[in-house]
């Protein structure tokens, strides 16, 4: 009977090894300067396959009781996402997932992404975006939620959410804050996502590592227009008064070639 265990034990450990082999996670958290910024990288048969770096913070209602005992309050936690926390990702053709886990599973984040096509004017466009979130919380856990009325565990998710709408085979990335609101199981209490420094790609990747070109979010486009705007009409300022001085360079000069005529008429036999 041991002999005949033997076998598929060593199966079984065979493929878990494949397995682990075929799919990687790494947290590189820890190589962006900006101690609130996490990076993941999901790999796939030793290649890159899905990449997402961004700051993340909950802010989360939840229920106590008020100092005379029945009564309830509600306070709000806030629940930045760890360093050093557990991953695990899952990549596809046109689905692919992210799932990242802190404070001993206390806290659970996932984020679901879909590739998908539509028609245009220019023919069948692909695009990408985020699909779904579901964060699930315990209350129970002493470093954010302070007595909180009936502690345990719920669950937030989004509701028909299209967020961080980007091209095929580019990255999404934009620096300004981003509020994402989702629904908790929790008496339908509103749990806010704040999401800020954020590049994305979960699919299309073709270099190890290395982001895809950049799509950047609207709020970014402006503000990037904003900042330039000043220089560019400065620019046009100064090329308009450039041309102003030619200008008058060259009309003084040459009225000063002309022959001056004498405004005295008895001056005109001196003329000759």
């Amino acid at each position: 009977m041991a002999g005949g265990r033997l076998p598929g034990l060593l199966f079984l450990l065979h493929a878990a090894a494949r397995l682990a082999a075929e799919q990687e996670v790494e947290n590189l958290s820890g190589l962006s300067p900006n101690p609130e910024k996490d990076i993941f990288v999901v790999r796939e048969n030793r290649t890159t396959c899905l990449m997402a770096e961004f700051a993340a913070k909950f802010i989360v209602p939840y229920d106590v009781w008020a100092s005379n005992y029945v009564d309830l309050i509600t306070e709000q936690a806030d629940i930045p996402l760890s360093r050093g926390a557990e991953m695990k990702g899952k990549c596809g053709t046109n689905e692919s997932e992210l799932e990242i886990s802190w404070l001993e599973q206390a806290y659970t984040l996932k984020l679901f992404f879909l590739k998908e096509g539509h028609n245009s004017s220019r023919g069948q466009e692909a695009f990408w975006r985020l699909s779904r979130i579901q964060f699930t919380y315990d209350t129970a856990e002493r470093t954010y939620f302070k007595d909180a009325v009936s502690p345990g565990k719920h669950t937030a998710s989004s509701h028909r959410l299209s967020a961080l709408v980007t091209p095929a085979g580019k990255s999404y990335e934009c620096q300004a804050q981003q509020t994402i609101s989702l629904i908790s199981s929790d008496h339908q209490k509103s749990v806010q996502l704040l999401l800020s420094e954020v590049r994305v790609q979960p699919f299309d990747i073709t270099a190890d590592f290395v982001f895809s070109e950049e799509h950047k979010c609207p709020v970014d486009q402006r503000e990037q227009l904003e900042e330039t705007l000043p220089l560019i009409l400065g620019l046009i300022l100064g090329l308009v008064i450039v041309i102003t001085l030619c200008v008058y360079h060259i009309h003084h000069k040459l009225t000063a070639n002309q022959v001056q005529i004498p405004r005295d008429r008895s001056q005109y036999k001196h003329m000759g």
